[in-house]
Order: C-alpha cells, then sequence, then structure tokens
C-alpha cells in the first residue's frame, strides 16, 4: 500500500471584522436630536450590532440596551454577545423614529444614532453622515434629515445607483473611498476640522 503526501498548505491569515461605519460628535459638542451617524453595511442586526457596540463601548461606557423602529429590520434578535457581554435589544414602533438607533449605557447615558440605510450610495451617506454629527447642524429628526438630504439632491438616498465600486462594498468588499480599516492598538480614529469622530471610514 502506498501513500500519497501533499505538501502542506499555509494558513490563511485570519482577516479582521471591518470596523462599523460611524460618525460622531465629539464631546463638548451641542446634544441636538441626533449624536451622530451609523451607515451599517447590511440589515442583518445579529452581525451590525456587535461591530457598532465593539466600537462605542470604549468610547460611551458598556452599552447594555439597544432599540430600533423594526420597520426596516428583518429580524430584531432579543440579545446579541459582545465582547463577553449582553447587549439587550428592543424594538418600538410608534416611539422610536424608523431611521434612528437608540443606545443605552448604564449609568452613564443615552446617544440617539441616525441610521443611514446600508444600500445609501456613498455620497449620499457622506452628505448625511456630516449632517447628524455637525453640532451645528439643524435639528431636524433621522427621518426628516433623509427627507431633506432627498429633497435637495432630487434622488432619494436609497435609490441611486450603485457604481461598481459601491456595489462591491456593498456586497462586502472594499472601495478605494470607503475603506473599513480595523481598529489596530495605538491607532486613533481621525477627527476632522468640524469636531466629529470618523471611524470605519
Amino acid at each position: 500500500m502506498s501513500a500519497t503526501l501533499y505538501p502542506t498548505l499555509p494558513h490563511p491569515e485570519p482577516v479582521a471584522a471591518p470596523a462599523a461605519r460611524l460618525a460622531l460628535k465629539t464631546d463638548g459638542a451641542s446634544r441636538g436630536l441626533l449624536d451622530g451617524a451609523w451607515w451599517p453595511r447590511s440589515r442583518d442586526l445579529l452581525s451590525e450590532l456587535p461591530l457598532l457596540t465593539d466600537v462605542l463601548d470604549p468610547l460611551w461606557g458598556r452599552i447594555t440596551r439597544i432599540a430600533v423602529n423594526p420597520k426596516y429590520w428583518p429580524v430584531i434578535p432579543r440579545k446579541v454577545l459582545v465582547n463577553g457581554h449582553v447587549v439587550k435589544v428592543g424594538w418600538f414602533t410608534p416611539e422610536i423614529d424608523p431611521h434612528k438607533l437608540l443606545l443605552l449605557s448604564y449609568g452613564t447615558g443615552r446617544w440617539d444614532l441616525l441610521i443611514i440605510p446600508p444600500e445609501t450610495g456613498a455620497e449620499s451617506a457622506a452628505r448625511l453622515m456630516a449632517a447628524a454629527s455637525d453640532h451645528d447642524g439643524p435639528p431636524l429628526t433621522a427621518s426628516a434629515l433623509i427627507a431633506a438630504d432627498e429633497a435637495r439632491h432630487g434622488v432619494a438616498s436609497t435609490e441611486e445607483p450603485l457604481d461598481p465600486d459601491e456595489a462591491w462594498e456593498y456586497e462586502g468588499g472594499a472601495s478605494p473611498v470607503f475603506t473599513a480599516v480595523p481598529r489596530q492598538p495605538g491607532r486613533a480614529d481621525r477627527t476632522d476640522r468640524a469636531g466629529r469622530l470618523i471611524v470605519g471610514l
């Protein structure tokens, strides 16, 4: 009997999970109706929320509860495991704007983020992130901010055709404009001139 030996294949390097795409008001900025914006890559909360809370926990304290409006989310998990702790997820139909995410940190505070639909084009997403995280911006609700952007630019942000780079990004690839950069030790997320903290872009 003979045996055939094959050379050992190298183990692929583990791929780091992409950072959540966020633009946040920094400390000292006026509160307003929104504390920033989140641009998820999909409508799968079970995979999106751990990425989001992983970034926010060190900034805002451990996130313990999240609430959404179920209008745009096909499945809402009751609990999500994030770095060894459980985050409870709830939904409220009339109380929460369909384009807003409510985050609570026990004993620390509450934050409201604009949810930019995952299928939004890169230009619209950039405008919405800047508007939601601008401390001098208009005091609009999340849905009003999206409607104002759609009215001003003449097309619904979720109906813009995706160019090939954006389509690849939306499907999980990395575009040259919005590259998901994993958080690395010693690397600070950037703060722009307007005082926004920008993560994952």
